[in-house]
């Protein structure tokens, strides 16, 4: 019959302590990572932002397509007071950055000044240029703005007149 070996209790000793030093180690290395991560970041829009926008219930009993509010909205001059509540009843500055609203997002465009260029660009009027930025997102992106992150429902959700005063507040 084999004879068991004694354990040297040195050994268990040391793994012990390699063990705690370990620990004690990785706590803070973990920390410094996190800290240097987060420092050199500041400032900077890297990353994947997620923003949920919900839309508030049309004030007409009428349900309107985006075709019908594109139309009935196209001869109409909205209400630039009524448009400040419509865009921010709307989220919208939850995304874009827009003074006389007091939005300073910066998850889509700046909307102080963007739309003008971007509606040179397009060869539109600004008031057409917003409505069908509105009604359908996609159609005109701004540089440097991923496809698909404005909500697509707006011109369903807002009625002509709500789309009309939304116009008139963001081209004032």
């Amino acid at each position: 019959m084999a004879q068991r070996r004694k354990k040297n209790p040195w050994v268990s000793a040391t793994e012990v302590l390699v063990w705690v030093l370990f620990a004690l180690l990785l706590v803070p290395a973990g920390f410094a990572g996190w800290a240097l991560g987060h420092y050199t970041s500041l400032g900077k829009g890297g990353g994947t932002k997620t923003v949920t926008v919900t839309a508030a219930a049309p004030t007409t009993a009428a349900t309107t397509t985006a075709a019908q509010t594109t139309t009935a909205a196209a001869g109409s001059t909205g209400n630039a007071a009524a448009g400040k509540a419509v865009f921010l009843a709307n989220g919208c500055g939850a995304c874009h950055t827009y003074t006389p609203a007091g939005a300073s997002a910066n998850v889509g465009p700046n909307l102080d000044t963007a739309p003008a260029v971007d509606a040179k660009t397009a060869n539109m009027t600004l008031a057409a240029f917003l409505k069908q930025s509105i009604v359908d997102p996609n159609a005109y992106v701004a540089k440097g703005y991923p496809k698909s992150v404005m909500p697509q429902t707006f011109g369903s959700s807002l009625s002509s007149t709500q789309l009309a005063d939304l116009v008139a507040f963001l081209g004032g």
